[in-house]
């Protein structure tokens, strides 16, 4: 098994939001950041969304800043993704991902979760 797990995932409507979760294992959540990507139906790239490092910083993307809070539990090892003012342009698969660099290159990431699907449509 893989070392992260995306939930949290659904069918919303336009305008609403929703709260993704990544699980990460104790190791994994301490001594990596934890990136959040999105994959669109029909499209090979994952696009970077936000990271969050272990020492609290956090950097946001483009693609939904302004729309997004990264937030961490460290006692549930957990990373959360808070979304808000969906549209139906972010109906895509998100995944959550762990990386020892600070970067928004996808394939400088160490482990990725299975993702978990955003539908947004009325």
């Amino acid at each position: 098994d893989v070392q992260l797990q995306a939930s949290g995932g659904g069918l919303v409507q336009p305008g609403g939001s929703l709260r993704l979760s990544c699980a990460a294992s104790a190791t994994t959540f301490r001594n990596h950041a934890i990136g959040w990507f999105r994959q669109a139906p029909g499209k090979d790239e994952k696009e970077f969304l936000c990271i969050s490092g272990s020492d609290g910083s956090t950097y946001y993307g483009d693609s939904m800043k302004g729309r997004l809070t990264i937030a961490r539990d460290n006692d549930k090892n957990t990373v959360y993704l808070h979304m808000v003012r969906l549209n139906p342009e972010d109906t895509a698969v998100y995944y959550c991902a762990s990386s020892w660099l600070w970067t928004v290159e996808s394939a400088n990431y160490d482990d990725w979760g299975q993702g978990t699907q955003v539908t947004v449509s009325s």
